[in-house]
């Protein structure tokens, strides 16, 4: 009777270490799928994230590029109506009096001569320099709005440091 009490014991005893093995490891595993389920979810929201950044960057580029292409094709009309005469380019210029000649004289005046005009080759380069300041004005234009819409939203990484930023503690 003592034998069979002792074996009682002994297999609780190896019974309840065996349902608590068992429910420690349950608990392990029920911590690793709530891990695995935050670490998808943040995953998830990082990919949601991601995708709107891209679609706003690609909007702010299809935008700015058609601007750009709108201004190389009102430029090259210009350039053609100056090139084929039925437009033409006059440039605004004063002409101040020189120091031996009076203001007020009666005499035919600089103002009085015909429009001033842009030689053939000064007009090609007039209209390379239009091209120019059309693509730099939206170089800036779509930099600025990447820059407000889309580098603003991005978190900045958590562990970059910068130790030349860092204020010392001691005075």
């Amino acid at each position: 009777m003592l034998r069979e009490a002792l074996f009682l014991v002994v297999l609780c005893l190896v019974t309840w270490i065996g349902f608590d093995t068992l429910e420690g490891q349950r608990d392990e595993a029920r911590r690793e799928r709530d891990s695995a389920k935050w670490e998808a979810s943040g995953l998830r929201e990082a990919a949601r994230i991601s995708g709107e950044m891209l679609a706003e960057r690609d909007a702010i580029d299809q935008r700015n590029t058609k601007e750009l292409t709108d201004a190389r094709t009102e430029n090259e009309r210009l350039r053609r109506a100056v090139g084929d005469g039925t437009g033409r380019l006059y440039v605004s210029a004063t002409c101040p009096a020189s120091g031996s000649v009076s203001a007020t004289a009666g005499t035919a005046r600089v103002a009085d001569a015909g429009r001033a005009e842009l030689s053939a080759d000064a007009r090609q380069d007039y209209f390379t320099l239009r091209d120019q300041l059309a693509q730099s004005r939206q170089m800036i234009v779509g930099l600025q709005q990447y820059a407000l819409g889309v580098c603003r939203r991005s978190p900045a990484p958590q562990d970059t440091t910068f130790p030349n930023l860092k204020k010392s503690d001691t005075p």
